[in-house]
């Protein structure tokens, strides 16, 4: 009969354990009891603990604005027109296209975000005599 009984009692102690899951997850101990004040626990250590280990992007940009104004104009539906100084885009000489879209996408990226897409670009000279870079980007 023994090997019975402790049958009994391991089918015992997983319904026990199985009830005490289950008042965690319906949340059904009371107020001040030793496994309310654990989950409020565990509810704390999650909410204070987790920023630390995970990066939930609610940061704000390490990239700094540029110097110079940023003119956005649109272009007929199909995307916006970025002007940007040169001067505000440090592109490496001899670089190759994708290096220049990644430079022209960092350097708009404090006034459009970083969801745009860099279709074209060309340099030109703004009113002042400066050297601009107009920018084709689209969402």
């Amino acid at each position: 009969m023994e090997p019975n009984q402790s049958h009994s009692e391991a089918a015992r102690s997983k319904s026990t354990v199985r009830s005490v899951l289950g008042s965690y997850f319906y949340w059904t101990f009371p107020r001040g009891s030793f496994h309310y004040d654990i989950m409020v626990t565990l509810i704390l250590a999650f909410i204070f603990v987790t920023p630390h280990l995970w990066n939930y992007g609610d940061k704000p940009s390490p990239v700094t604005g540029p110097l110079h104004p940023i003119q956005v104009s649109g272009n007929g539906g199909h995307g916006v027109i970025v002007t940007v100084r040169a001067a505000d885009v440090y592109i490496p000489r001899g670089s190759n296209d994708s290096v220049v879209k990644e430079a022209l996408r960092e350097a708009i990226e404090p006034v459009t975000g970083d969801t745009v897409f860099v279709e074209h670009w060309e340099t030109a000279t703004d009113e002042d005599g400066n050297r601009v870079w107009k920018v084709w980007v689209h969402r």
